[in-house]
């Protein structure tokens, strides 16, 4: 089993002072611990309540990544996940092939439909209903597939019209960056990761009996297009906190055997005390080792 680590929070103490230089340790920490890919939110205010208010610190997701990519050389990158209506589709690709390029070839195309409604319009984002926004995200993935076919055709959708979709330069990863598909809708969102994407990823809070019942979903929904459901990677995402009282690195190493029992290949969390740098060097000590042959 691989291990990724989301980064969500950017109110650590000395923050916005020490941002950079805070979240440059965190990327070369997250690498040499071991970790198979680094991870950000792409939203433009903080999730609030849960995660903070809006007025926390919230960094543009790509310019993180950006960032990072200069910072790290092997670990993987990606948005969890890019909410389709933030961009024009074009764009959003453009910006994944130029994070692969930059990083010799280490971008994950994260995207999903939306939800955080607040934070659209309070940046005068328009949010579509749901029916549109998931329209919206199909017509995306059929115009990344064609720009990194390098098929420059004109592109005529119900919302979105290109017509000269160049690339240029294309990733370095052939096909393409892997699409990550967030989001665990049963009719709308699997059957998208069915049809388009190479990687899905569900939240753990749901429980393991919920997810094992969402992956028979996506099977069926590979089943009846006749895609082969051992091409998409299962990722997970969970928030954990290693300390006393609360989990243990035996605990995480159970719960990781637990997710590979339902078939994920992908772990990924994230730590509310990240900034501490304990934590992930715990990881890599004493998780890491004994989760990688699951």
């Amino acid at each position: 089993m691989r291990l990724g680590l989301q980064v969500v929070r950017f109110d650590w103490p000395g923050a916005p002072e020490n941002t950079g230089a805070k979240l440059a340790e965190i990327g070369r920490a997250a690498e040499a611990a071991g970790f198979y890919s680094l991870w950000v939110m792409d939203h433009y205010y903080q999730i609030a309540p849960g995660l903070g208010s809006p007025d926390s610190p919230m960094l543009e997701g790509y310019s993180a990544l950006h960032f990072l990519a200069g910072q790290t050389a092997r670990i993987k990158l990606g948005t969890l996940v890019s909410g389709v209506i933030y961009r024009e589709p074009a764009f959003l690709v453009k910006q994944t092939s130029t994070l692969d390029v930059l990083s010799g070839g280490r971008a994950y195309f994260g995207i999903g439909a939306a939800w955080y409604e607040a934070e659209a319009l309070g940046l005068g984002f328009r949010f579509p209903p749901v029916r549109e926004r998931f329209e919206r995200l199909e017509e995306a993935l059929q115009i990344a597939k064609q720009m990194w076919s390098g098929d420059r055709s004109p592109y005529h959708g119900k919302h979105y019209r290109l017509e000269q979709p160049i690339n240029s330069p294309q990733p370095l990863q052939q096909p393409h960056p892997p699409i990550l598909i967030g989001g665990s809708g049963e009719k709308k969102t699997l059957r998208l990761v069915a049809q388009y994407g190479d990687g899905c990823n569900l939240f753990t809070r749901a429980g393991n009996e919920e997810l094992a019942r969402k992956l028979e979903i996506l099977r069926r929904h590979c089943d009846e297009i006749g895609r082969d459901y051992d091409e998409i990677e299962k990722t997970s995402l969970s928030t954990i906190r290693l300390a006393p009282g609360e989990m243990t690195s035996g605990d995480l190493i159970e719960f990781c055997r637990g997710l590979a029992d339902l078939g994920f290949q992908h772990a990924i969390f994230n730590l509310p005390n990240v900034h501490e740098m304990e934590p992930i060097e715990r990881i890599g000590r004493e998780v890491i080792p004994e989760v990688t042959a699951l």
